[in-house]
């Protein structure tokens, strides 16, 4: 029986266990905190329970898999619903608009409320869902770094179709041209932020993304989001797979080109693979240190961080979903403050997340729970406690005016994350949400693969290499390595 070591126990190292144990390896994970589950966790104070991490579930089917490897029912374990609203959405104009997560629904409210052609809102869609379906076998459920992907039906099928992928157009650029309003603009510009970029200059390949939310849909799972780390770790508990938490990988061993085990404070362990789902520059920074770091990881754009104010809130909103955006007035410049200067812009645009809107015992009766985030710059040594300190202070003057009350007054409790803490708690690269961003044509052909070719046994998985970061990517890049070692 082979032996294989994870480093990390987010959900894309949950999940590449469960798949080698389901293939019959004799699997440990490796966690330096005392819980699993990386950014997808939870945390309650003062009779509130917050998910501290990701907030939007797509593709639960990815989920689902992991239990059918082991002829298991997940109905039996985890449940979810699909959302008939994807997001409500608020404007510096005073317009709102509540979203449907029904793409036919969708053309025609935008049709009505931003005078689009509903007909050209349709296309758009089926579009974003032609060239997700095309293009999914070669960028996300296979490696881009094995001849095998691309001589393959469909990665030949995937690679004719290339040229349909705007490449070379903004993500901005492409929607300001099939679209007629601002609005609806800024609306599917949003969705650049799904894996940290920037729509002004990430390409319109990223056009592809709305298709998992209005096409595949939305879902929020009935115990929150955490809840996702929470069975998957359980189902592995079930399945034999050893976890040793609190116990940090300080290096791991090899002799020549093969990889030997890790090496902990308490020891060593030894075994046939080690899958690192760190963060992909600290595996080299700290892992491999007799390796040299490839210069594209090591000069590699950071994705956006985040900065999350969790607030329990004692009155509630009817004007809230669950999940809600505040745009800035001028997102151009909110991104060049995000990319360029390293620090916040005085409007940003504010996301919250309120699941006590299906969860009510997530917060007391007449209260509500707000997972309040701003996309914020890596972390780059700024002055975060002044930067945090504005920040509280702009945000809570845009909800207040838009919500008709003053916000602050209403705070119950309150807990701050920032990208110095996320880099801290999840060894994310300079606190990165997604790793290295898409901020160029080429960015997915530039993430590390999922294997080191000059060390055999070594794999990697997780947000910071391919095909990405996102709960869906993670899952996925489990599902590669498992295809990888085998």
């Amino acid at each position: 029986m082979a032996k294989t070591i994870v480093i990390g126990s987010g959900i894309a190292g949950i999940a590449t266990a469960l798949r080698l144990r389901a293939k019959g390896h004799e699997v440990h994970v490796f966690e330096s905190n005392a819980y699993p589950g990386g950014k997808l966790t939870e945390f309650e104070k003062g009779g509130y329970r917050f998910d501290a991490g990701p907030s939007l579930f797509t593709m639960p089917s990815l989920v689902d898999e992991l239990f059918h490897l082991f002829g298991e029912n997940p109905r039996q374990y985890f449940n979810y619903k699909k959302l008939n609203e994807s997001c409500h959405y608020f404007y510096e104009d005073g317009a709102r608009f509540i979203c449907p997560s029904d793409r036919d629904q969708l053309s025609e409210e935008l049709a009505r409320q931003n005078g689009e052609s509903s007909s050209k809102i349709k296309s758009y869609l089926r579009k974003s869902e032609y060239l997700y379906n095309i293009t999914s076998p070669v960028f996300l459920e296979n490696s881009l770094h094995k001849v095998s992907t691309y001589t393959s039906q469909s990665g030949i099928r995937g690679i004719l179709n290339l040229w349909k992928l705007n490449m070379f157009r903004s993500m901005h650029r492409h929607h300001a041209r099939y679209f007629k309003h601002p609005r609806t603009v800024q609306l599917f510009n949003r969705f650049a932020t799904y894996n940290g970029s920037n729509p002004y200059v990430a390409p319109a390949t990223l056009s592809v993304i709305p298709h998992l939310e209005f096409g595949v849909g939305t879902y929020f799972p009935e115990k929150g989001m955490a809840d996702i780390s929470n069975v998957l770790y359980d189902l592995a508990i079930r399945q034999g797979i050893v976890f040793l938490f609190n116990t940090k990988v300080e290096s791991i061993i090899t002799e020549g080109n093969k990889i030997k085990g890790v090496r902990t404070k308490t020891g060593n362990y030894y075994c046939d693979n080690v899958v690192s789902n760190m963060d992909i520059y600290h595996t080299y920074d700290k892992l491999l240190k007799d390796f040299t770091m490839p210069e594209k990881v090591r000069h590699r754009e950071p994705s956006s961080s985040a900065l999350i104010f969790y607030w329990g809130i004692s009155d509630t909103f009817e004007q809230l979903g669950l999940h809600n955006i505040f745009f800035s007035a001028d997102y151009e410049m909110e991104f060049k403050h995000i990319f360029k200067s390293g620090d916040l812009f005085n409007d940003p645009t504010v996301y919250i997340n309120v699941t006590s809107k299906h969860k009510p015992d997530d917060a007391p009766r007449g209260h509500e729970n707000w997972f309040v985030m701003v996309n914020a710059p890596a972390n780059n040594g700024q002055n975060w406690d002044e930067l945090i300190k504005t920040c509280r202070t702009d945000i809570l003057r845009k909800l207040s005016k838009h919500l008709g009350k003053d916000i602050e007054k209403l705070i119950q409790v309150e807990e701050v994350l920032d990208p110095r803490l996320i880099e801290l708690k999840t060894s994310s690269f300079k606190g990165a949400l997604y790793g290295g961003s898409s901020n160029s044509r080429m960015a997915a052909f530039f993430r590390h693969p999922n294997f080191k070719s000059d060390l055999e046994g070594l794999y990697l998985c997780g947000g910071s290499v391919h095909p990405g970061g996102g709960i869906p990517l993670c899952l996925r890049s489990a599902e590669i390595v498992s295809k990888l070692v085998h």
